[in-house]
């Protein structure tokens, strides 16, 4: 390995920030009862210490620009630090980093309470040893000492790299013997990053890989996560949530649906879910849900994965096991057959089964906005076997599959489905 120790800077660096820091410093603009300034100077509070930048940006003495700071961490503490969100492939480039035995560490000048609430938040906390920040106190903390606390002790500082969005870390860096590198997707340009140091510059997270990690190093593989239960249960609101908890916190998902996902798999759903395709045999029923996953499998969840991605599905083979093996009373042995080929051996790294006593189910279906399709108007003994279907399932399989009680409140649930998510990353 190149560096035998990373610092990463936060803001503009791992996270994209600028909401909550800019809607703070209006804030503690509007409580000074001065005017805010516009966009481009609100940008320029991200990275520099705030008494410093309200001085500087917002033309207020040493004494109005420490009481304009408390009044920035009055809505930052309550609000700002939450408007923040990881960039899209921060998590994986840490993992592959610490897979690599690299030492990870943050130096930022927010300060320390803010950055580990943020890092711990958006499940970055685990990926580094030490965090060095500034204090309530003292906010002016230069940004080459912060660097010093937070290099593991020891360390050859020719070894060690700092990431950073602004000039004040490039400087740093180079004044204390770093290499660094410049992350010019944050808040500052590419000029101003190689003028105060630079060794290197990367516009994008992937760049920024290659550069610490070598263009060399493959991709982990995904994660493949199913959503199951009868229609009505809520699985489509909870796989919503999800893949905006995993997007907050700078995974790259991808969500798809069977019967579905790509074009042709569309069409099978058309047929297969009308109305009018009352009459149609089970046994037909269940290999066009076994066509179009095959397509499904082969053009999207597949690529998805080998790209590192989060793949979340909203209904995959356990729903053909459950309504065509159970419901339709075809076994489940001539639907794991036919479908053999299509999924091509994959299998789910975690399934969510929510359950809800089909009575529900069927309530819920039916007090919708949209008329039931052909498979949501079959009878209650058809959602009856269905569930026993999943039951059996997930007896089966409780490595994989985790049993949600659906029953209950959305944000419930949702909690239930983070404990699941949290555990599959922990694998990644």
């Amino acid at each position: 390995m190149r560096f035998d120790a990373i610092l990463f800077d936060l803001d503009g660096t791992l996270t994209a920030s600028e909401e909550g820091i800019t809607n703070s410093v209006r804030y503690a603009f509007e409580k000074m009862g001065v005017p805010s300034p516009d966009a481009s100077v609100l940008r320029r509070f991200i990275g520099p210490p705030l008494v410093g930048a309200f001085m500087e940006f917002g033309g207020m003495t040493e004494e109005e620009a420490r009481r304009a700071t408390e009044y920035y961490r009055e809505r930052f503490r309550e609000i700002g630090w939450r408007e923040n969100r990881v960039y899209v492939g921060i998590p994986e480039m840490l993992m592959a980093l610490k897979a690599q035995g690299v030492r990870l560490a943050v130096a930022s000048s927010k300060p320390q309470v803010f950055v580990e609430k943020i890092l711990k938040h958006f499940g970055l906390a685990p990926f580094f040893e030490s965090v060095a920040a500034v204090t309530m106190e003292n906010t002016d903390a230069d940004k080459s000492s912060l660097i010093r606390r937070a290099i593991p002790q020891g360390l050859d500082f020719s070894r060690a790299c700092m990431v950073g969005d602004r000039c004040f870390d490039m400087e740093a860096a180079k004044k204390t013997g770093l290499y660094a590198v410049g992350a010019a997707y944050g808040y500052g340009s590419r000029e101003e990053l190689f003028s105060s140091g630079a060794d290197a510059v990367a516009n994008g997270v992937p760049e920024l890989r290659d550069i610490l990690l070598g263009g060399s190093m493959p991709r982990a593989k995904g994660r493949f996560v199913t959503f199951e239960g009868l229609d009505g249960c809520g699985k489509s609101t909870q796989l919503r949530k999800t893949q905006e908890y995993l997007t907050e916190r700078g995974w790259e998902t991808l969500v798809s649906r069977e019967p579905g996902g790509c074009g042709i798999s569309e069409r099978v759903r058309e047929i297969l879910l009308d109305v009018g395709s009352e009459g149609m045999s089970a046994q037909c029923e269940a290999l066009l849900y076994a066509a179009a996953r095959a397509e499904h499998v082969r053009n999207v969840i597949e690529p998805a994965l080998q790209a590192g991605k989060i793949v979340l599905c909203d209904r995959f083979l356990d729903s053909s096991i459950a309504y065509q093996g159970y419901g339709r009373e075809l076994g489940e042995d001539f639907v794991r057959q036919i479908n053999e080929s299509a999924v091509h051996g994959l299998e789910p790294d975690r399934t969510f089964l929510f359950e809800l006593p089909e009575e529900t189910a069927k309530s819920r279906v039916l007090s919708g906005e949209t008329a039931p399709d052909r498979l949501e108007a079959e009878s209650m003994d058809f959602f009856a076997r269905v569930r026993a279907g999943y039951q059996n399932i997930a007896l089966r399989d409780m490595r994989r599959v985790m049993c949600v009680d659906a029953k209950r409140d959305i944000e419930s649930v949702f909690q239930s489905v983070l404990t699941g998510i949290d555990q599959l990353l922990e694998t990644m």
